[in-house]
Order: structure tokens, then sequence, then C-alpha cells
């Protein structure tokens, strides 16, 4: 599989800034994004963020579900751009039920909240793409979240060699509440390959010091100074 970066935000501008990059394929956000980016959460608002994000030429646009009912709001959500929609769903009971009626209309599903490897193995019997595990938040429960997503992984890769014909066969992991660089790094050198990281990781990304300052030396010395 090839490296997938996905920007988590729900900021419009930080859209406009990033995704012209190449560097993303799409975009996730959820109702807690679109609080922190001063974005209503409500199915009108969601129309225009789409269109902008469509306008932006991403592939895929991970919109989480809510409300007492998460199916009606994830049919709402993926007749929004058809084909490009990923429905988000807490990998909760109700969030599996919901997960079940719409992947079986033909809705991409992901997958949230992942804290555990055993739910791994509920996201692929219910037959969903993404499953996205929380990094930075497993760490804060005091354990190892390189440990565990490496774990998660393996459990992904077990289950595709068991079945090698079926491209559904697991889902993709979609790794989530990165902290810095050097986790994303660590990470895939791991194996995993799918990261949602917000704009400020990106920024960071690009904010190696020996890099910027050989890249103004290359610049001083062609000017001859």
């Amino acid at each position: 599989m090839t490296l997938r970066l996905l920007l988590d935000s729900a900021d419009p501008d930080a859209w406009g800034e990033w995704l012209p990059t190449g560097l993303f394929r799409g975009v996730t956000t959820n109702p807690t994004l679109l609080r922190r980016a001063v974005q209503p959460c409500s199915l009108e608002h969601l129309v225009e963020l789409t269109a902008r994000a469509l306008e932006l030429g991403v592939e895929e646009l991970h919109l989480q579900a809510w409300g007492e009912d998460l199916l009606a709001c994830g049919r709402a959500l993926a007749q929004l751009a058809p084909g490009r929609i990923w429905v988000k769903l807490p990998i909760t009971f109700a969030g599996a039920a919901a997960a079940r009626a719409l992947i079986s209309e033909g809705c991409s599903v992901t997958f949230t909240a992942c804290y555990e490897p055993a739910q791994v193995l509920l996201a692929a019997a219910l037959g969903a793409d993404y499953i996205a595990p929380y990094l930075g938040r497993i760490s804060d429960l005091g354990r190892d979240g390189h440990a565990e997503l490496t774990r998660m992984q393996r459990i992904v890769d077990t289950l595709r060699r068991a079945d090698p014909d079926s491209p559904g066969a697991a889902p993709r992991l979609l790794v989530a509440s990165l902290r810095s660089p050097n986790d994303l790094a660590h990470l895939a050198a791991e194996g995993l390959d799918t990261f949602t990281i917000s704009p400020d990781i990106a920024t960071a990304l690009f904010a190696v010091e020996p890099t910027l300052a050989a890249a103004s030396q290359f610049e001083r010395d062609a000017q001859g100074t």
C-alpha cells in the first residue's frame, strides 16, 4: 500500500493553504474540529464546506455523524458528495449499528475514537474502510501508544494475509491524534502508512532548522554573497 496523508482540520482557510500543495489526499473533520474552527455543526453548513473541499480537489472528505439518529445523519452526509464522503462514526454499539446499514447501502465508513486493538476486529467484521486510533490520547492514558498502534497494524496485516484476494478483509488504520512529526516517522517505520495530521504538524514537518539553514546558504551562494 502507498502512503496516504489527510489534513485534520475543519478550517477552510487551512484547507486553502495546504490542499493545493498536493500532500494531502483529503480532509478529516468532526464536531470538535468544527467548533474550534468556529464553523457551525449543521448539515446546511456542511453543504458549503463540502463544496469548498471539492473545489480544492479532495479525493476523500471524512465527515462525522452526530445526534440521536446516527444512521439518518450518516445518510445525509453521504449524499453531500457520493463517492467522496466517508461517514465517520464512533466505534460504539450505536455507531456499529449505523455503520452496518450504511455499508450495506454502499456508503463508505470510517470508525473513530479507537483506543483498543480489539476494536480493529469490530471494524473488520463490519467491513469499514478505515478505523482511526487516537495515538496521543492512548499515550495520555499512560499506555505505550506506539506499541498499541503497531499491534493494531499486525492485526490488520494478519487479516489481510488470511484473505489476500479480498481488498476489504481489514480496515485501513487512519492514525489520528499525532503530537509531533516524530510520531509519524516512528509509526511509518513500523509499517503504518495512513495518517491524518493537523496544520500545525504539517508546518512542523517543514520547520527543520538545518534544512532551512542549508536552503538559505544556497541562496546566498547563488547571489555571491
